[in-house]
């Protein structure tokens, strides 16, 4: 689905991302992670086209540049880590942004369908009961929700995460890659996520890649990547031992 062929981005005479590729392929949870300053955000939003960068991104073979922001809108939706509702709109409101890409004017209103897609996005992310709510006065979890089911609306094929669940408390950690791994397993669906939590990579990442000063250092199943000898080898320590430890605290 999607494909990166040496994606390369520099910054000045520092390289940032260094000629990084790889295939991302139906009902994928591919995590790209790494220590920070790896590169894994400014990777993804080259690939979104936020960031100059040479090398290719392609969608089903068509490098992405040659979208409009409508047909891109309609391929692919981004979830970041952080939101701050700057009005009091309505949580059914901001989900119904997500059909945007769709009306044939600003003043056209919502057809049947896009009310349907809304509808299916409320249920799936599970904000039924917040719908009439302020998004002001949502938590830092029931805001995320509100944001993925706004992406959902939109109805892409590819989902891209930049650390979509970093500051959430855990059970929020849970629910919302509990819901894209669900939403994954739909036909023609795929998930890019960068993500911190290595526990998160394990229970739910299908292949990654483990980047290091903005080089691809391993890639592959999750099983792979995440060897104790990959990990110690970036991040400069024992990691399997050092969450082995920590396990034993839960006996």
């Amino acid at each position: 689905m999607l494909e990166l062929r040496d994606l390369t981005v520099t910054a000045g005479n520092k390289v940032i991302c260094d000629r990084v590729s790889f295939t991302l392929k139906e009902h994928d949870i591919f995590m790209v992670i790494g220590p920070n300053g790896a590169g894994k955000t400014t990777l993804i939003k080259a690939v979104m086209g936020v960031v100059p960068h040479t090398g290719k991104a392609l969608l089903e073979g068509r490098e992405l540049t040659l979208f409009s922001p409508r047909q891109l809108a309609r391929q692919i939706g981004v979830l970041t880590q952080t939101h701050q509702p700057q009005f009091s709109h309505k949580v059914y409101e901001v989900v119904a942004l997500g059909r945007y890409a769709y009306r044939s004017s600003i003043l056209s209103g919502l057809t049947r369908e896009d009310r349907d897609k809304i509808e299916e996005a409320v249920a799936l992310t599970g904000i039924e009961h917040l719908r009439d709510r302020s998004v002001q006065t949502l938590s830092g979890g029931e805001l995320q929700r509100v944001f993925l089911a706004q992406l959902f609306a939109q109805n892409p094929r590819l989902l891209i995460l930049d650390e979509p669940t970093n500051n959430l408390d855990l059970q929020y950690q849970i629910a919302i890659f509990d819901i894209v791994r669900d939403w994954t397993k739909q036909k023609g669906r795929a998930a890019l996520a960068v993500v911190h939590d290595l526990n998160l990579v394990y229970s739910y990442g299908t292949r990654a890649i483990l980047m290091e000063e903005g080089r691809v250092y391993a890639r592959g199943p999750v099983d792979e990547v995440l060897s104790s000898e990959n990990l110690k080898a970036v991040y400069k320590v024992d990691v399997a031992q050092w969450m082995q430890n920590l396990l034993k605290h839960w006996h």
